[in-house]
């Protein structure tokens, strides 16, 4: 069997630790929200992004699903009400939403949520000390300049490990 990218990234995520981590808490919209983005470096000049996520809002919701946009954000500042972590990550200046902190969207599933992507538009080294937010709710993938994703409800620091 021919080794393809998406056994080295299963490799990389069960063998490996990751390159860097964002724990991202809840503010008061989210409270109880809670979880970690992995970052991998990746053999294909990309990174492998792992997130696992608790407590989101839909948590109370017998059988809910709904979507939540998660970005990469430009400042490592998640106090004051996550105010402070600036716009999107996006140092080729492209519109939205082809910014390079624009992640794919988040599926809450009863507030938990789990997904694992491939991406090219960052490397590990350049989001060292940014944010990682969830908005409360999906992107459009249209508005700019952020896609009209609602309101920050956690946060998290992108660290070394």
């Amino acid at each position: 069997m021919q080794d393809t990218p998406r056994l080295t990234f299963l490799y990389l995520a069960q063998n490996n630790a990751p390159q860097a981590m964002a724990w991202v808490k809840g503010g008061p919209d989210a409270p109880r929200l809670s979880g970690l983005v992995k970052f991998f470096e990746t053999p294909y000049d990309g990174v492998l992004v792992e997130a696992e996520i608790f407590g989101l809002p839909n948590i109370t919701t017998p059988g809910s699903s709904d979507f939540y946009a998660m970005h990469i954000h430009e400042n490592g500042d998640c106090s004051h009400g996550f105010f402070d972590t600036g716009g999107h990550y996006n140092p080729g200046d492209m519109p939205h939403p082809a910014h390079a902190g624009d992640l794919l969207p988040l599926l809450g599933n009863q507030g938990y949520a789990w997904y694992a992507f491939y991406d090219k538009r960052f490397t590990v080294r350049e989001i060292i000390g940014k944010s990682v937010v969830i908005h409360s709710m999906s992107d459009d993938f249209t508005s700019q300049p952020a896609g009209n994703s609602g309101r920050k409800i956690g946060c998290g620091v992108i660290r070394p490990v």
